[in-house]
């Protein structure tokens, strides 16, 4: 993630993971989820926060999340179903429930029909924002397998050159196993930058850059400004001369493939909620799985051992920095803006729970 994107370090307050996963789980049951839903959705921000992804962490995500059970735009205890399958295939009505829940939910599946058939897929319609998607492919890595995680997010970025919202940030996740080098784990959205960096570049202070958002009317915005109170998202590459074209087609793919596929509508004409889709490849199906992570190992390690070109410090690759930004958080703790400190305070009385923090 982008060093603006980050707290910091003089007024970071840095917080053990257990207290914070306690106090978050805390505040899961106080919203109406039962103790396994409370502890896995904590999980999957925990899991974002200790990896250095905090756009989709903690500070940027639970008091969103709050504020969606107090409207009851989020249902804290989905009667969720599979209401169609086929031997490698589900597709899951979520009953509105929270992604954080039945993103896990439908990747286990996923993997399980994977164990047997090779490949599993499943769809779930009618859910709510599942986090970082990286949480849901990578739980794959474990099981010998490749994990795809797709997802739609609020219409918020305009096609190349409309000035009108038509499209979702709609992010793709992939991660591969590999043998002694951090596996490879991407998620990106298909925007120049997703919407929750901005939301927390505004916390920190920080500019937009050139091509991340748009005036009202659809003109790219192409130099570094105050982020304006109303604006539209672009897809990543800003112009059609720079390639947004690409990310718009892609974001496109995944409302096909997330809400059509579901059942559920795509962009404007979605009929129910955010939509996922998740993906596991039983790599023993298609080759020798040592073989396979050897070959990863070789691949990874010389992206990472890449000459670096003039004034660049290093090469990395996807999932390198998050796997070292777990080291070190695991050893000094996660940091945290200090209004995200004084917002547990505050949230911890009003709902009557204790404040480890």
């Amino acid at each position: 993630m982008l060093e603006r994107f980050h707290v910091s370090d003089d007024i970071a307050v840095r917080v053990p993971e257990a207290p914070m996963r306690a106090t978050v789980e805390d505040i899961f049951r106080k919203m109406g989820m039962s103790d396994e839903d409370a502890i896995q959705s904590a999980d999957v921000l925990l899991y974002a926060d200790i990896r250095g992804i905090d756009s989709h962490g903690v500070s940027n995500m639970l008091r969103q999340y709050v504020a969606d059970f107090g409207t009851g735009s989020i249902n804290p205890r989905p009667n969720w179903k599979i209401v169609r399958e086929a031997p490698a295939i589900a597709n899951i009505d979520g009953d509105g429930g929270h992604g954080l829940v039945l993103g896990p939910v439908a990747m286990k599946i996923a993997i399980e029909r994977a164990k047997t058939y090779g490949i599993g897929a499943v769809t779930v319609g009618n859910s709510k924002h599942s986090g970082a998607a990286a949480y849901h492919a990578a739980m794959a890595l474990e099981h010998g397998m490749v994990g795809l995680a797709m997802t739609t997010g609020s219409l918020n970025m305009a096609p190349t050159f409309a000035a009108q919202r038509l499209v979702g940030l709609n992010p793709i996740a992939c991660a591969v196993p590999t043998l002694e080098m951090p596996p490879f784990v991407f998620d990106a959205a298909m925007s120049a930058v997703a919407s929750n960096k901005i939301r927390l570049a505004k916390r920190l202070g920080a500019k937009t850059l050139p091509g991340w958002i748009a005036e009202l009317d659809g003109t790219p915005i192409m130099d570094e400004r105050v982020i304006p109170e109303d604006f539209m998202m672009l897809p990543a590459g800003g112009t059609r001369e720079i390639g947004s074209h690409k990310a718009y087609g892609l974001a496109v793919m995944v409302e096909v493939l997330t809400s059509a596929l579901a059942g559920t509508g795509a962009g404007p004409h979605r009929r129910a909620g955010i939509s996922h889709h998740f993906v596991a490849y039983d790599i023993q199906a298609f080759t020798d799985l040592d073989v396979f992570k050897r070959d990863m190992d070789d691949y990874m390690r010389s992206l990472a051992d890449a000459p670096t070109a003039p004034g660049a410090e290093r090469v990395i690759y996807a999932g390198l920095p998050e796997y070292e930004a777990e080291l070190d958080r695991r050893a000094n703790g996660i940091p945290y803006h200090p209004e995200v400190i004084e917002w547990f305070k505050g949230i911890t009385a009003e709902l009557g729970i204790a404040n480890r923090l």
